[in-house]
């Protein structure tokens, strides 16, 4: 799957790990009217899938297309993300996304960067005003409860011999992230909570950027 060039890859989860900010909860918080039921609580039940609540949110989204478009922008993606992977490439590491949303934002903001990257996340597109995410039916990584899973990425590029490295922000990120060493794992936010309460270590980061230069100052395998 990886480069033969790259010995090493780093997977990155993409909202509030690439980005400041998650896409659905700009979605919740602008285009989704009062009253909706709360689908992320009923995820936090065991009622509804994660892939399912961020489908219902974006279902649910007032439809305006001019609105979803300037929220990819006000993500917040890593503003030195060019710097960092060609950081991070002629150190012998290869990026891979791995997301729990939608391809949709994720190709236009790294289109958008100049960035050109491995990304396994949800299909999607703009339906009637509205985003509309589908279920991934042609990956090779499914996961009943995100679409696309996160460890199934990781453990394939194990399976190759290769060093892999994990950086995220939140519950569905632990299960990936436990795959790696504690020297390259890398957490903020929900999945440093979670990787706490498990009593795993790992280091903690604010940037994406600091991730980068972190692996790339050392070892690559």
């Amino acid at each position: 799957m990886a480069g033969a060039k790259f010995r090493s890859v780093l997977v990155t989860d993409f909202d509030g790990t690439l980005t400041d900010q998650d896409f659905y909860k700009l979605v919740r918080e602008r285009l989704v009217p009062p009253g909706t039921p709360d689908f992320w609580a009923s995820y936090r039940e065991g009622t509804l899938t994660h892939f399912e609540a961020l489908r219902a949110y974006f279902a649910s989204a007032r439809p305006d297309e001019e609105a979803l478009v300037g929220m990819v922008d006000e993500m917040g993606l890593e503003p030195e993300l060019p710097e960092a992977v060609e950081l991070l490439n002629r150190a012998g590491w290869k990026v891979v996304v791995v997301s729990s949303g939608c391809h949709w934002y994720i190709d236009r903001l790294l289109a958008k960067a100049g960035v050109a990257l491995e990304v396994h996340a949800n299909p999607g597109g703009i339906e009637g005003g509205r985003l509309a995410m589908h279920w991934p039916a042609g990956t090779s990584y499914p996961s009943k409860q995100t679409g696309v899973s996160k460890p199934a990425v990781v453990t394939s590029f194990l399976e190759e011999g290769r060093a892999v490295a994990y950086a995220g922000d939140g519950d569905t990120d632990a299960e990936a992230a436990v795959l790696v060493p504690a020297h390259r794992r890398f957490a903020r936010q929900d999945l440093a909570e979670a990787l706490r309460g498990r009593g795993e270590e790992f280091r903690p980061f604010d940037r994406w950027i600091e991730v980068a230069r972190a692996l790339a100052e050392g070892p690559a395998s």
